[in-house]
Formats: structure tokens, sequence, C-alpha cells
């Protein structure tokens, strides 16, 4: 296929790599000018998308989305798919994908899990909204840039689901690095806490995939000095996402927005900028209640 990929970043560039390596003829564009093994890289945009079957964005919030959608769509090709795999509110998902099924053209938004590891080694879960045709289209992709995708629904759909599993992440991480700075200051040892805890009712992804505990448990970013896998501002502004998508609906979830204060806390006026979000271990290790 001829495939257009805007937004070549840590995700993008090996997102894109790996479609060109699958054999597609893969052209990028990205504000800064990269080169990513296998893809041509044009000029502009909207010079990327002239004779695309298929136009990839990840960006990095719906304000941005939208521009690039605006710019890009009335020179897409009739029945030509927009693939937006950035995470961005729903509202913009939803004004994107109708913006594109007005001028011919199919939408599908699939924000990714998985991160900068998954998008490399083509291990990501997408989260697809659309119409079933549309994600039919976009499902061969998939299979080369992840290993699962799953369709949600409509449009927006695929946003939500992000969403909610990331606010979920937020929290659980939290309680993770709290639980194990307790047990710290109760004089139990880490190994004993993972030993229990993986294996009981308190298990989670975050204790038992990516432990935020160094030496502790499958190898993750704290036995990396908490070099990110997951920035600490990407889920606060994951955090934000969920929250403003709360108000939205009246939702309430006192949890999330917790762990959205706890994030804005670390991220803004702590040393949390530019470190994985398990770096709250520390951060709660050297403090006490007050």
């Amino acid at each position: 296929m001829n495939i257009a990929f805007i937004g070549l970043g840590n995700m993008g560039a090996p997102m894109a790599a790996n479609l060109a390596a699958a054999g597609h003829n893969v052209t990028g564009f990205d504000t800064a000018g990269v080169s990513v093994d296998g893809v041509a890289i044009a000029n502009t945009a909207v010079a990327a998308v002239v004779g695309a079957e298929v136009v990839i964005t990840m960006l990095p919030n719906g304000k941005i989305l939208r521009s690039v959608a605006q710019e890009v769509i009335p020179q897409m090709e009739s029945g030509a798919l927009l693939l937006d795999c950035s995470t961005v509110d729903v509202q913009s998902a939803r004004h994107v994908a109708e913006q594109a099924t007005a001028a011919g053209l199919r939408a599908v938004d699939a924000p990714v899990s998985g991160g900068i590891t998954g998008a490399a080694a083509g291990t990501l879960t997408f989260m697809a909204g659309g119409a079933p045709d549309a994600f039919a289209i976009a499902k061969p992709l998939f299979d080369i840039m992840g290993q699962k995708s799953v369709h949600c629904g409509d449009a927006g759909a695929g946003q939500a689901a992000k969403i909610c599993n990331n606010m979920i992440l937020g929290v659980t991480m939290a309680a993770t690095c709290e639980a194990f700075a307790l047990a710290d200051k109760l004089g139990l040892e880490r190994q004993k806490m993972f030993d229990v805890v993986s294996t009981s009712s308190g298990m989670s992804w975050s204790m038992n995939s990516y432990c935020p505990a160094p030496g502790v448990g499958p190898q993750s970013p704290s036995d990396n000095d908490y070099t990110p896998g997951f920035a600490a501002e990407l889920m606060l502004k994951d955090l934000r996402l969920s929250q403003d998508a709360a108000a939205e609906v009246d939702a309430d979830t006192p949890m999330g927005a917790l762990a959205k204060s706890l994030y804005a806390q670390f991220v803004e006026e702590e040393d949390g900028m530019g470190r994985d979000f398990s770096a709250l271990l520390p951060r709660f290790e050297k403090r006490g209640r007050g």
C-alpha cells in the first residue's frame, strides 16, 4: 500500500519503519526533519499524503491533530483511510472523524499501548474506534505494527478505551509505589513484598510486569535509574485527558483525580519531568505523612 505517516517521533518513527520493512511504500513527514530507515521523507504534510491510500498520524495532542487534519484531508484521495494513532481527547477524535467522513474518507482513531519498546518491536496494542469497514482496512497494518488490535466501537471509542486504561494504570502505579514505601518502613523486604503481592489479590500489571522497585521482578525502567519507558509527563497528559472526559460526561472519578494531582505535583513541582512514571517510588521513600 501507499502509506503516508505524519509524526515521526519516538513512537511514529519505528512504527513507520516496521511498515516499510513489511513491504509497504511509506512516505513520512515530521516538523523535526528526521530520517527513518526505508521511509521517504516529504517536505510537507500535504506532499506526504498525495496518492496515499492510508494516512497515519501520530501527534502530540488534539489541537495539533485538528490542525494537521484540516491541512491534509482536502488533499487526500476519495475513499482513503485517515488512521490516527495519537492519544488525544475524545472530542478531537470525533471531530476529525466527522471531518474525514464529510470529505468522502474513512477514519479510525487507534491510540496505542506498549510504549517506545513496543513500537520498535512491533508489539503494540491498538484500541480502535470507527466504522467496521475502516477497521478492516487498518487491521493488516495493526498486525505489522502490533500484536493486538481491538475494535472498540464508533469514532472516539479507541480514545475512550485508552484514557480509561491509563487512568487505571496511573492509579495502580501510585498505589504500588505507596505500598513499597510503606513496606520499607514496616521492615518488610521488597522481594518478599513482591513474592506475596504478585501472586495475591493485590497483583497488577504495575506490580507484576513493571515493578517500580529496582532489582525486583522482571526488568523494568526502575532497573535503569527510571529512564523512561513511559515518561511521567505522558502519564500526566493521559490523566488530564481522563479527567477532562469525566467532566464532560459528569462521571465521578475521585481516584483518577487524585492520581492526576499527584503526577502534576511530581512533574511540575518536583523532579518527575523526564523520569519514568514508576519513579514515584523514590519520591515516596523520601516522604513522611506531613
